[in-house]
Order: structure tokens, then sequence, then C-alpha cells
């Protein structure tokens, strides 16, 4: 078995995201110029998606549209775009420290990185290198590679979106066809660079729609740091705070300001022979689709606690041997998928009855995975089950259950037996990591190897 770290699908994030220059507005206002800078657009939470424009369009050929800022431009606003001041025009006081890179009006946007075909040391790009008192030009010739941006379009009118997409260089010189699509239904056709990128804007775009409201104090917040940061408006220089007590974000360190990812184990449990998965169905999901538990790693709990903890808690099963195989970023909204490995004694009943959240779970062969693996519809989902998901996981308390197999949708009861022509039952896609960590098993790849049944400890 190979001992290389395993790259997931929305792993392996390309671009050098440049954080220390997060707070530079002389950077940031002057690389939106740059003629290599490219903006993904989304609109509620969906891509905005190229195809080649052929008709009927071959889902093999989508891709994520990178628009430029010229094609972007009447989106953006009056300049400057990053440390705006109180009044529309106005660039904040450079010593401003609660305005660095501030966007307070316009759309939301989010400074994603700078993609480098060569990195050097001499490309390093200290904050130095950046000052207000240098010219656009200057400022913008000393970054080789192309910047990239988020833009959330969701607030846009609808009319004035159709007239800048239809004005594109993508529409009008290169013929393609831009449209937003629901992700889970693309994102096996996405090669492994527009993958990485999507996965880090989703998230921030999400992130930045969801919290509008300080946690502290209950007051608006606004967006800083190109978008890595949620501060405070009480905090503007010029608000009138009379009558309120200071917001305590005005000093110190404070989490829900900054970008969160929210762990979440996600484990393939084989049996003491190594020879049987044991998979569960959740009660939302589709008919004969099956996948690996998982669940939201609680305060004080190690990944392995977190493995024994879920799969006692919806299997009614004592793992053992609990070991970790790769992670998954899941930008559904934001959460580092986990994937590991443990082992457990298949004689032993199961039981669904404790949390009540799965609809059944049973143990399956190797045997039966490869035949499910060697179908062309074995892992196929459809665009259907694909917007079920996807209404069914965005619409729900994020901390109720994960996105769980990286799963995909709805359910009714499931049989193992297969139909004339499909394959006796369904397991996730290698782009989600559940699918990953089963076939990985089933092909000999990876896995606990076969032992002698133990008692593991809660």
């Amino acid at each position: 078995m190979s001992t290389d770290p395993y790259v997931n699908n929305f792993s392996g994030n390309p671009l050098n995201r440049l954080a220390w220059l997060r707070t530079s507005q002389p950077f940031l206002n002057a690389i939106v110029h740059a003629p290599a800078t490219r903006w993904l657009v989304f609109r509620d939470g969906q891509p905005l998606i190229q195809t080649s424009g052929e008709a009927p369009v071959n889902p093999s050929k989508h891709s994520l549209a990178r628009l430029t800022t010229r094609d972007v431009r009447p989106l953006l606003g009056p300049e400057p775009f990053f440390s705006q001041g109180q009044r529309e025009g106005q660039l904040a006081p450079a010593d401003e420290k609660k305005l660095e890179a501030a966007r307070l009006r316009g759309t939301p946007i989010v400074f994603l990185g700078l993609h480098e075909s060569q990195t050097t040391f001499a490309a390093a790009l200290p904050s130095s290198d950046f000052s207000a008192k240098t010219d656009l030009q200057t400022l913008t010739s000393n970054v080789q590679g192309s910047a990239y941006f988020s833009l959330d379009v969701t607030d846009v009118d609808s009319a004035e979106l159709d007239n800048v997409l239809a004005s594109s260089v993508a529409t009008t010189q290169e013929g393609l066809k831009l449209t937003f699509s629901e992700p889970r239904a693309v994102m096996s056709t996405l090669d492994a660079f527009e993958a990485a990128i999507f996965a880090e804007a989703r998230s921030m775009i999400d992130w930045n729609a969801r919290n509008k409201f300080c946690p502290s104090c209950g007051s608006s917040v606004f967006s800083s740091w190109a978008g890595w940061k949620l501060t405070c408006s009480s905090l503007l220089p010029w608000a009138d705070n009379a009558g309120k007590k200071p917001c305590p974000t005005a000093t110190g360190l404070h989490n829900f300001a900054h970008p969160r990812t929210d762990a979440v184990v996600i484990m393939a449990v084989i049996d003491q022979t190594g020879d049987k998965v044991l998979l569960g169905r959740n009660k939302k999901w589709p008919p004969k689709f099956w996948s690996c538990m998982s669940g939201f790693i609680e305060p004080g709990e190690s990944f392995e606690d977190a493995v024994q903890r879920e799969m006692w808690e919806e299997a009614g099963v004592k793992v053992f041997d609990v070991r970790y195989h790769s992670s998954q970023p899941w930008p559904y909204p934001s959460t580092i998928m986990v994937g590991m490995y443990a082992t457990a004694n298949s004689d032993e009943p199961l039981r669904t009855d404790l949390d009540n959240e799965l609809d059944e779970a049973r143990w399956f062969t190797r045997e039966e995975l490869l035949a499910v693996l060697s179908h062309t519809d074995g892992t196929n989902l459809s665009r259907q089950d694909h917007k079920q998901l996807s209404a069914a996981a965005e619409g729900s308390n994020p901390h109720a259950k994960p996105d769980e197999a990286n799963a995909q949708p709805k359910a009714a009861v499931g049989t193992r037996t297969a139909s004339s022509d499909g394959p006796a039952f369904k397991i996730p896609p290698r782009t989600a990591i559940g699918g990953v960590i089963i076939s990985e098993w089933a092909y000999g790849r990876a896995g606990p190897q076969p032992v002698s049944p133990k008692t593991a400890n809660l």
C-alpha cells in the first residue's frame, strides 16, 4: 500500500493565498486592474459555469467561468474597492486599522489568492513592496501570475446581471454559454485546479453571506481584510454608540470574526476478517444509496474519540484500531471531512435505534462492492439527486448532521437485489471522500488488516 498522502477532490489548492496582503489596500485595489486577474461569480451559492455553447450541452465540457475585471466592472461599484471610507469614493485613512481592506458597500468580494506558474523566493511579495505612494503600474508589475477573486451577485438585479454576462469576453468573443449551476451536479467535470479554487470560493461566499450580525453585541458587521474578516459596525470611526456598552470585539482576537471550518469524521468500518465493510443508509437518501457513517467532532474529542462515539450512536458498534486515511475540504458550506478506517466485529448485532439517524446499517462484502464499482451507474448520481441533496443540506441546521457520506439524497427502503440493468446498490463517487475510502478498501489499497475481535473502549 502506498504511503504517499492521498489528495482528494477539492484539495491541493494551487493558489498562493497571500494572507499577509489581505489588509493591504494598495495591493488589492491595484491587482483588481491587472489584465490577468480573474473572477469566479456565484449566485445563491451556485457557481457561474461555462460550456461550449453547443446544443445539447455536453456535461463533460463544464468548467468554471473565469471572467475578467472588464467583464465584471459594472458590478463592482465605484472605487476604491477596498478600504472604503465613510462616503462613496472616499479612501479610508491608512492608519485606521478597523477599515483595513474594508468593503462597506457594493457586491461582496473575496480575494482568493494568486496563481503563480512558478513560485520562487523572489516572488514572495512582502507587504513592504506595496505602498499607497507607489503608482498603479509599478504595483501590478511586482505581481507575477493571475489573481483570483470571488464575487457574490445574489442581490444583483437579474436584468443587470444578464446584460453583464451577455457582454463578457467569454460570451462575445469565445462563444461560450454562461449559466449558474447546482455545484454537486457538475463537480465531477471540474479539473483539480477548478475544484480546489471552487471549494475555497464557495465556502468564503457562504460564510460572508450567512453572518450578518456581531455575535457579541448584535450590531451589523461589514467585510474587511478582503472578505476574510467580519468587523462589528459599532467599531466604525463614525459610529454613533451613545448609550451603548463597548463591543467586546474592540479588543482581542475573536474566532467568530474569521472564517471557520467544522471538522467531521467519516469512517469506513471493516470487520475482523478484513472482507466486509459497514455502510449505512440515512432516512433522507435515495433508494439503494449507501455510504460511510460520519459525524461532527465534538468539543474535547480527538478524531479517534469521535469515530468511536459516532459508530456507537449510529449503529451500536464498538470499534477499535482507528486509523487516519486522508482529508477533504467539503464546501457545503465549509467542513473538513476527516477520512478514517476502523475495525469492528461483524458477529455482533447492529442497532440503529440510539440516535435514530439511519434507516438501516449493513455489512457488505468486498465482492459486492467490487460489483457495484465495476457498474457504470454504481457511483452515478442524477442531477435531480444532487438538487435534492442541496435543498436538504442547505436548508437544515448545519450542526444537525453533516453532509454525510459526502452523501447524496433522499431515501426509501433500498434493496441489494440488482435490477436487470442497474447496480444492486449505489455508493458515493470518488469526488467525495466517502467514495474514496470505500473504493480504496475494496481494491485492497487501504484499510486495516484482518484481526482477532476485541472489545473497544468508548
